[in-house]
């Protein structure tokens, strides 16, 4: 089998998915998931090397263009470029990595999508939270990361403008707090309603080199998994409603793809990790 050179950005990660609801009452998951950071500039090489993940083709792994942004599959990096450019940082030179879920046998459904954006220098300057829900309406959060130094933890809170599930309100705000991936990713965010949290969502990783032979591991140990994530979602919606959790009626999703949702800085947390209190 061919393997992906060791300079390779791209990978994958092993980890779980945890949800823990702490109003109106008390409602947790986890799932075992595998995630994929894809390098923007590395998709096309990718396709090339490996013999299970295509790019914008079928295969057991694939990744699609029309699955995140426009959705219209035209190029994703001319996308996010347009809009670095729209909140005044320059674009070129940079590396663009995506954290999302590959497709699995030609289906994928991701409800957090992460975009990591660089400068030419390699310094994080933006990252851009795409948001799906079930009706397969779509939009991003994008923020601008400060440039002091710091921790490791990029941190940022923000309005929630997107319907997303029906058993949260509108009115809510989300505190984000997201681990660059490197040996390991960490995801935490905090939902708020009226100022009260209501859930508590994370995903955390460790990395494995995107070989042919880590995906035949990733297709073993998760095997179904993209369908798993849709289907998981209306199950424990099921669970919800049988505890007596109100529910909200949709809201169309706003007129623009984005939000420019203000500045994302560093932080330090106990341990280095956005799950921590």
């Amino acid at each position: 089998m061919v393997t992906v050179p060791p300079t390779c950005v791209s990978g994958l990660y092993f980890g779980e998915i945890v949800h823990r609801r702490l109003r109106p009452v008390s409602h947790t998951f986890r799932y075992r998931v595998c995630g994929l950071l894809v390098d923007l500039d590395e998709v096309a090489d990718l396709d090339r090397r490996l013999r299970l993940f295509s790019y914008n083709r079928p295969n057991l792994f694939g990744f699609y263009d029309r699955d995140l942004g426009p959705r219209d599959g035209s190029s994703l990096r001319h996308w996010i470029d347009r809009h670095l450019s729209a909140v005044g940082i320059d674009p070129m030179g940079g590396s663009v990595r995506v954290l999302c879920f590959p497709r699995l046998f030609g289906y994928v459904f991701n409800p957090l999508a992460i975009w990591f954006c660089y400068d030419s220098s390699g310094r994080l300057v933006a990252l851009l939270l795409e948001v799906s829900n079930l009706t397969r309406e779509s939009h991003s959060y994008l923020l601008r990361v400060a440039p002091e130094d710091g921790g490791t933890v990029i941190s940022a809170s923000f309005d929630k403008t997107f319907y997303v599930s029906g058993f949260i309100d509108m009115a809510a705000r989300y505190e984000c707090r997201v681990l660059e991936p490197g040996t390991r990713v960490a995801v935490g965010i905090r939902e708020l309603e009226h100022f009260n949290e209501t859930l508590l969502a994370t995903w955390s990783g460790r990395r494995v080199p995107l070989t042919d032979r880590s995906l035949l591991r990733a297709f073993v140990s998760f095997p179904l998994m993209t369908f798993k994530v849709s289907a998981a979602i209306y199950w424990q919606a099921i669970r919800l409603m049988s505890k007596g959790v109100p529910h909200y009626a949709h809201v169309s999703a706003p007129a623009g793809e984005l939000t420019y949702a203000g500045f994302a800085r560093r932080a330090f947390t106990p341990a280095e990790d956005p799950a921590a209190p």
